[in-house]
């Protein structure tokens, strides 16, 4: 819910409220977000959904749009610690491009930190400029050294 509320919001609706919030969210037959199992085991999850459901996004500086075309973004991951190695990223971000072509994206935008010798594991979060470039995804924009903004054309694709 951190990418949907204000901060205040947030601090208001913290632990169960906050998980009510994102219940009434999936129980509305919204998809805001793709999981992935290892065999029965919930492994792993990441948030899409079209741009304009993450307030955070549209107050950001940093993260503010790039135009005026309308697109999903990718705005956070999640892989349980008994996972992480295994690249369930990149079967979590696969899995994120086919819900938002299958819901009629045309542009899907990403948020990842760039790896370098200052990187430290919680800012994969957003997910990585490698995977995001490996599966096709393009900087568009760079307004801070280690975050690009970058997307992916389904057109192109």
């Amino acid at each position: 819910m951190w990418w949907r509320l204000t901060d205040e919001q947030y601090r208001k609706q913290a632990g169960q409220a906050n998980k009510r919030a994102f219940k009434k969210i999936v129980n509305s037959g919204e998809a805001p977000g793709v999981l992935v199992y290892v065999g029965k085991q919930p492994a792993g999850w990441c948030s899409i959904a079209p741009r304009e459901q993450f307030g955070r996004l549209e107050r950001s500086p940093l993260l503010k749009r790039v135009d005026d075309k309308p697109v999903w973004s990718i705005v956070c991951y999640y892989v349980d610690r008994l996972f992480r190695g295994q690249g369930l990223m990149e079967h979590l971000t696969r899995g994120a491009i086919e819900l938002a072509i299958d819901r009629g994206a045309c542009i899907i935008e990403a948020y990842p930190f760039e790896i370098s010798e200052n990187f430290s594991a919680s800012q994969a979060y957003t997910g990585t400029v490698p995977l995001m470039r490996e599966l096709g995804f393009v900087e568009v924009l760079r307004r801070a050294s280690d975050r690009p903004i970058m997307r992916y054309y389904v057109d192109e694709h």
